[in-house]
């Protein structure tokens, strides 16, 4: 959906809930931080179930959905007040595994992750390569921005970009929010592959894969009564535009602290801009 006017701004969503049988959630920056949840978001989930609206968490973690639901869980949320997490690292595990499958090899793969996780991977007839110097794949699902620097990712990935290998970036997202604040994330290593010389096949937040498969979850439920839920404007809003969709920007999460001008230059660049807005994800 196109909007020419400035978005609605509102208390919370129980002002619009009843406008809206689904919505689409995003995790970090709506949610939580990553460690803490935010004030207000275990209750409107709740606050949500109770009014009958089917919520699906659409989350750009190159995670499957299993661990991120669990994660969610440990957080305090519980698992019930939602009724799907669909990751975008759980579509790129489809679509990986059913092109293995007309393969019929085994492939190395070079997994960019977090913390040393290899969920991504898990069921897939892959063995991992330490560098992109033997590998056959590259798999972006996290960025590790916190510790690491680009320069560090370009030693890793130079090889394999020379060699014309195929990447997945299965979190798009070029910023992520961590204790220390603001750091780079999957986006933007996977734009330095780009960079580089790669070729990378984008899954997730705004690409149109995620909301096929999240319309799909919902069945026949008009797309007007869809709400996108989330903190990003060049994913969240500009994937609930291009997936004819209406969307509700929270302006605390990644954009926090954004002025009215700042959000107005955004929706700009991005060509976009949300039905609505909200500080928290909040009733």
């Amino acid at each position: 959906m196109s909007r020419a006017g400035p978005p609605t701004a509102i208390a919370g969503l129980g002002a619009i809930a009843a406008g809206y049988d689904a919505l689409l959630v995003d995790q970090f920056g709506v949610l939580h931080d990553g460690t803490t949840p935010y004030p207000y978001a275990i209750e409107t989930l709740e606050r949500l179930k109770a009014a009958d609206k089917r919520v699906v968490l659409l989350s750009n973690s190159g995670k499957r959905s299993a661990p991120n639901a669990a994660r969610l869980e440990r957080l305090g949320f519980p698992r019930g007040s939602w009724a799907c997490l669909l990751s975008s690292g759980e579509v790129a595990w489809s679509i990986l595994a059913a092109e293995a499958a007309a393969k019929r090899t085994r492939q190395r793969c070079l997994l960019i992750a977090r913390d040393g996780d290899r969920s991504a991977i898990d069921g897939l007839p892959f063995d991992l390569s330490e560098d992109g110097t033997d590998c056959a794949v590259v798999l972006i699902t996290a960025s590790e921005g916190d510790r690491l620097s680009l320069d560090d990712y370009a030693a890793l990935l130079a090889p394999a970009a020379a060699r014309g290998v195929p990447a997945y970036c299965t979190n798009p997202d070029k910023q992520m929010l961590t204790p220390l604040g603001l750091r780079f994330g999957a986006g933007r290593i996977a734009i330095l592959y780009e960079k580089l010389g790669g070729h990378v096949t984008w899954i997730g937040k705004p690409f149109p894969e995620i909301y096929a498969s999240a319309r799909r979850v919902l069945g026949d439920i008009d797309p007007r009564r869809i709400l996108c839920v989330g903190d990003s404007v060049e994913h969240d809003i500009v994937g609930a535009r291009d997936a004819g969709l209406p969307s509700c920007l929270i302006s605390g999460g990644i954009h926090d602290g954004a002025d009215a001008a700042a959000l107005r230059a955004l929706y700009a660049e991005a060509g976009a801009i949300p039905d609505f807005i909200t500080h928290r994800f909040r009733w």
